[in-house]
């Protein structure tokens, strides 16, 4: 799966939510409805989150250092688990907060039209963000499900702006049918009610994300496709015989460490070796260009190591778990 970082999608979503939070930050001046208040911070909250999505995809693109040798890459995943936390905050605790207090105070809607009005727009701007989310991603999901997507992308940035402008659609709902009862009951306690379901859903997103991005800063391995192709393009059936242990590692969305123990020939010559595991390094990164920081230890293959068990400690020349997938 490529790991393209979305940035159509980003500056679409960036662009929809700035004027969807003016459109109803003027609709609460107005109506004093709480639900648009929450709207309006939410709203806010998803600009910054990307902007600090661009950020990091900035930040990322720096050159490796002494100090960081492995480069940035890394970057994209802290900020997007940043918006996870500004989410979770500013968005869902804010509402929350919000509609109890329009629950325990609740009082009538006025100038109805401003809320409706705002609603009906910030629908149509969320689903023009949303649609462009979704052709972004579907040149990358391939016969993936969106949940499985969402798990297994690599970049954090377009599952983290398909689940924002899903749970803004679906806020915008909540808040049209919060002002709506309110209106027909004549009862604020409604739009109250909305404002908090609203805060719900959006701390239950924030959660999501948090803990996909939270996979992603421990270090994900390559994909079962991946892993395969490498595996293939190690082993030549000459020198390199088999791969005997294999760790892969994301140490960003579109850089890959490979490090490996492969069996070679126990009559090969050190010079045979070198230009065997410089061959098998050239034919990993063909296969997989994301595979940039590549590590191959030559050794002889044991099977009786290999029959002591799968511990890579204890049997050098044996294989471990998952060495044919991750």
């Amino acid at each position: 799966m490529s790991a393209s970082g979305g940035t159509k999608a980003i500056v679409a979503a960036l662009g929809a939510n700035l004027a969807i939070a003016v459109s109803k930050f003027v609709a609460f001046a107005f109506s004093g409805s709480s639900s648009m208040l929450a709207e309006g911070v939410h709203s806010l909250a998803d600009s910054g989150n990307q902007a600090l999505l661009l950020v990091g995809g900035k930040k990322a693109q720096r050159e490796a250092t002494p100090q960081h040798p492995f480069g940035y890459g890394r970057e994209r995943y802290i900020y997007a688990f940043l918006v996870s936390i500004v989410l979770f905050t500013v968005g869902g605790m804010f509402a929350i907060y919000e509609g109890y207090e329009k629950i325990l105070h609740p009082h009538e809607i006025e100038h109805w039209y401003w809320p409706v009005g705002v609603l009906v727009f910030a629908i149509i701007a969320e689903g023009f963000s949303f649609r462009t989310a979704i052709n972004e991603s579907n040149e990358l999901r391939g016969a993936l499900s969106w949940s499985q997507f969402i798990r297994r992308a690599k970049a954090p940035e377009l599952p983290v702006v398909l689940l924002e402008d899903f749970g803004a659609l679906i806020g915008l709902v909540l808040a049209l049918g919060g002002v709506g009862l309110a209106l027909l009951t004549g009862d604020g306690v409604w739009d109250g009610i909305g404002t908090v379901c609203i805060g719900v859903l959006l701390v239950l997103i924030a959660l999501v994300l948090a803990a996909e991005t939270k996979s992603l800063l421990l270090g994900e391995a390559a994909g079962t496709e991946e892993v395969r192709k490498i595996e293939a393009a190690i082993v030549d059936g000459d020198t390199v015989t088999r791969v005997i242990h294999m760790r892969t590692l994301h140490l960003g969305p579109e850089e890959l460490l490979v490090a490996a123990k492969i069996a070679v020939q126990h009559d090969d010559t050190a010079t045979e070796v070198a230009k065997a595991i410089d061959a098998a390094e050239a034919r990993i990164r063909e296969a997989v260009p994301i595979a940039r920081v590549i590590y191959l230890e030559p050794d002889i293959y044991s099977e009786a190591q290999a029959a002591k068990g799968p511990n890579p400690a204890a049997t050098p020349g044996g294989p471990t778990p998952g060495a044919s997938g991750h």
